[in-house]
């Protein structure tokens, strides 16, 4: 069985995500979407709603698994028995992080490979952090997100007030 995982910290899923697991989900046998439990950033969703979130949007393809997991990605690879791992790529900015983050983990795993999947091209400028800011100013998100993620931002957003 062809197996990958899509890690991030999906806080939160944006539909530049939902693109790149979409077609991911058609390469492999089965795609894991990894939601990061500890990650360096301020998260405005646990971990859990992060997961749900990301449950409700994949519903539909029936070889998506949403899992959330914590420590180093390249042991949880190795206990999900997955081949690859799927990155994401907005720009060019985000190369080089990437790829200094594939050969690391190529380092610690030689077994795993990494693939990079860019969004579509009206998708590339869509970020978490910007949809974040963008509803945290009461500004109009839903072309970026799904909807129950604009219910989901607007209802931490009133929580906030």
């Amino acid at each position: 069985m062809r197996r990958a995982i899509y890690p991030g910290s999906f806080d939160p899923i944006t539909n530049g995500h939902l693109d790149v697991l979409q077609r991911a989900s058609g390469l492999f046998d089965e795609l894991i979407v990894a939601v990061a439990r500890d990650n360096a950033k301020q998260s405005l969703f646990t971990v859990e709603e992060r997961v749900e979130l990301l449950q409700a949007a994949t519903e539909h393809l029936p070889n998506l698994k949403v899992m959330p997991f914590e420590g180093l990605l390249v042991d949880f690879a190795r206990q999900q028995q997955a081949m690859a791992l799927v990155r994401g790529l907005r720009a060019v900015s985000d190369f080089e992080f990437e790829f200094q983050l594939a050969l690391m983990n190529r380092k610690l795993e030689p077994n795993l490979e990494t693939m990079f999947l860019m969004p579509r091209e009206e998708l590339t400028y869509i970020s978490s952090r910007l949809v974040k800011e963008i509803a945290r100013l009461g500004g109009n998100v839903n072309q970026f997100v799904p909807p129950h993620v604009v219910a989901a931002l607007k209802a931490k957003q009133a929580k906030a007030q």
